[in-house]
């Protein structure tokens, strides 16, 4: 069966689908995307998703061309469609098509809107039994963070040198201490059971999945502490884990070759994706 995405107010074939060489997000990056999880063909915590997506568009002045009710509509047709079990919806919004000009385009130029699906294994992901290994890298980014723009040159270097080093996934750090993930939340464990995260701010993207383990929290015995935290202290930690909407919690058992207490996956990041899974399977 053919892959169908969304464009533009239509389903179409995957190899149909072609978006202008004008487009802004093509030309600039000039564009919001956001992404949420599949599991049992249904959406995961995609409210706030969806609610992300809306600030994002906010924060550099792209009206959001859909409702929340809508997008949820289109989405759910979309992983009907193409048969999605267990996967992710990709969605992205730029400013639209206009001769390339740094400066906005009128007010009235419709945005681009796009959704495809992947199929991805998210429930049986090997990492999740073995655990990951990552590398850190300098950080790059822009000064706010917080938006979820499709400028991602800077996380993809940071990816490929995790690819290059055969690990899963990279840690950026700025100032000695560790943002984020190239496309996750970094989480460490203290062997006095805290659970450290650095906070929201413009440095770092508000994880939706963070936010949903912070809550899930307080059904264990981990007390939160929202501060950054060093590599050392990273590397010295009883357990280390970092989120997304399509890795959930993902143990680390190794950063830049020196494992992670046992170098086995820890109780308390089992215990928190096991949780994360059962509000998943409910939503």
């Amino acid at each position: 069966m053919s892959r169908t995405v969304y464009l533009d107010g239509r389903f179409v074939p995957f190899a149909e689908a072609r978006v202008p060489i004008m487009d802004r997000g093509f030309l600039f990056a000039d564009g919001i995307y956001e992404v949420s999880a599949v599991l049992e063909g249904r959406l995961v915590d995609n409210a706030a998703h969806l609610a992300r997506l809306d600030r994002s568009l906010s924060e550099i002045g792209i009206r959001n061309p859909l409702s929340s009710e809508e997008w949820t509509r289109l989405q759910t047709e979309l992983v009907a469609s193409n048969g999605v079990r267990e996967g992710l919806v990709y969605m992205q919004v730029t400013r639209g098509v206009a001769e390339r000009d740094f400066a906005f385009p009128a007010a009235d130029t419709p945005p681009t809107v796009v959704m495809f699906t992947q199929e991805k294994a998210i429930r049986a992901n090997p990492l999740a039994e073995s655990g990951a290994r990552i590398v850190t890298v300098e950080d790059l980014r822009w000064k706010r963070r917080d938006i979820k723009s499709v400028a991602l040159l800077a996380q993809v270097l940071a990816k490929q040198a995790a690819a290059s080093a055969g690990v899963a996934e990279a840690w950026m750090v700025e100032d000695g201490a560790v943002t984020e993930g190239s496309s996750s939340t970094a989480f460490i464990v203290t062997g006095d059971n805290r659970l450290v995260t650095r906070p929201l701010s413009t440095a770092i993207l508000p994880g939706i999945t963070r936010q949903a383990v912070l809550r899930l929290c307080a059904e264990g015995d981990l007390r939160i502490e929202e501060r950054p935290f060093a590599v050392e202290e990273a590397v010295a930690a009883a357990e280390a884990f970092y989120t997304s909407a399509s890795a959930f919690v993902m143990p680390v058992v190794a950063i830049d070759g020196y494992l992670i207490g046992d170098g086995r996956p820890g109780p308390h990041t089992r215990r928190l994706r096991e949780l994360y899974m059962g509000m998943a399977l409910e939503s």
